[in-house]
């Protein structure tokens, strides 16, 4: 299973988690086996104390929805494993065990408890109208992370149906996605940054809307609690390829969206006053939303999200679940610290007059290194990327080939929707003689 796997080390750069979930992206859209070694290696070391290297149950979920999407062989395929093998199939058509249900069946409740990941196709009377796939969990891990992981599959694989027409054949059918696991828990994506900024901004670059939903929140904080999310994905066209963005001109700042999940009114209202106040003061014309003013039904659950949105269309965010151990603050002063943290980091962001934040950076490199030509993103003045952003280049630098400046310009492996990317794509050589020159691999004279 090794022969032709390319192997990457979970220690290079971050060292987390991002690491296995983009090449698992790439291995499961390309068939290039890989092979990791030292996952999230660097967790559990000085720069992440109190945390575990290995699998964690979220991580492991990607690589089992990636593995039944891609038919592929793994070893090492556990929680707390350090060293996953993943080799998917040549070809695969269709999706795993989709049994079909009609349109008003309730995919869930259907076989609740069973701990599997299920697969449906969705008819209405004969028509194959959507795909549906459940991912359960049984602790509030983050669901943003494991769709982070599978949402380029998603969008560039166009898995055949072999019941369809050939005219049906090429139609692009949506894939309801239903997630189990954490929707707000520390250190990873929010509901309200997937909701708010991620999937916005995805769309500015060229991604089919995606439709999410909220059925049931989830927290590491406080009681833990497992929530759920849907998504609705509509992939794109057989054979398309994703046109070369630019995220550049950012504008001035127009909006502000702020969202705020804590146990009293009184605290709410205490973070929407403190929010207003520091707002107003840098940003007098803007208008001020609140999409989301929601009891957290726990003392322990404090959360604020605040996106700056843009004349440009551009949105940045910065939030914060409140996580400090001090039992010694009151009610008040910890709805001060909490708007004067979120705060500080969202103008700290608009200040370098970049079109992304610094959490964005790291989500769009697998689209650019995809897209047919070059794509360029506005980081903003003096300020260096992400570890996490160099971390996703080095991944699709290592399977892909492609290359990024200083500047955020990428020349795109212009992956085709559905392609055969190891047999016959000119880009796939591309990106084979970069890797053969990296080695420094000569052919015979």
């Amino acid at each position: 299973m090794s022969d032709g796997a390319v192997h990457l080390d979970g220690t290079t750069l971050e060292g987390g988690g991002q690491l296995l979930r983009l090449a698992l992206s790439l291995s499961s859209l390309t068939h290039i086996p890989i092979h990791v070694t030292n996952i999230r290696g660097k967790r559990g070391s000085l720069s992440a104390p109190g945390e575990a290297g290995g699998l964690k149950a979220s991580h492991l979920a990607a690589v089992k929805w990636l593995a039944d999407a891609t038919n592929a062989s793994t070893d090492g395929a556990a929680v707390k494993s350090s060293d996953l093998m993943f080799s998917p199939s040549e070809r695969v058509h269709g999706l795993p065990g989709a049994d079909p249900l009609p349109i008003g069946k309730d995919l869930v409740r259907r076989r609740r408890g069973a701990g599997e990941i299920q697969w449906h196709d969705r008819y209405d009377g004969n028509v194959l109208v959507r795909k549906e796939s459940f991912i359960p969990a049984s602790t509030p891990g983050s669901i943003f992370l494991v769709f982070q992981a599978i949402l380029p599959y998603l969008l560039f694989s166009a898995p055949v149906d072999l019941k369809a027409s050939k005219a049906e054949l090429h139609e692009p059918v949506c894939h309801k996605l239903i997630v189990e696991g954490g929707t707000n828990v520390s250190k990873a994506p929010s509901y309200e940054y997937a909701s708010q900024v991620l999937l916005p901004m995805l769309e500015k670059v060229g991604i089919p809307p995606i439709k999410i939903s909220l059925d049931k929140r989830g927290w590491s904080h406080g009681r833990a609690q497992v929530g759920r999310v849907n998504f609705e994905i509509t992939p794109l066209g057989q054979a398309l390829t994703l046109p070369a963005f630019s995220l550049t001109n950012r504008g001035s700042v127009v909006r502000f969206l702020v969202s705020i999940l804590a146990p009293d009114e009184d605290s709410r209202r205490s973070i929407s006053k403190l929010a207003t106040g520091k707002i107003l003061k840098s940003y007098p014309d803007a208008e001020i939303l609140f999409p989301v003013d929601e009891d957290s039904k726990h003392p322990k659950r404090l959360y604020l999200h605040i996106v700056a949105e843009t004349s440009g269309g551009f949105r940045l965010g910065r939030d914060w679940m409140y996580d400090r151990k001090s039992a010694a603050s009151s009610p008040q002063q910890k709805t001060e610290q909490l708007v004067e943290k979120v705060m500080d980091d969202l103008e700290r962001e608009l200040a370098h007059g970049g079109c992304v934040d610094e959490y964005m950076q790291d989500q769009l490199v697998v689209f650019q290194a995809l897209t047919q030509g070059r794509s360029e993103i506005d980081y903003g003045k003096d300020r260096e990327v992400s570890l996490h952003t160099q971390t996703a280049r080095w991944v699709s630098r290592e399977i892909l080939g492609s290359d990024f400046d200083t500047r955020g310009l990428c020349e795109g492996v212009g992956f085709k929707v559905g392609e055969e990317y190891r047999e016959g794509s000119k880009k796939g050589e591309v990106g084979l003689a970069k890797n053969m020159k990296r080695l420094n691999i000569k052919g015979q004279n």
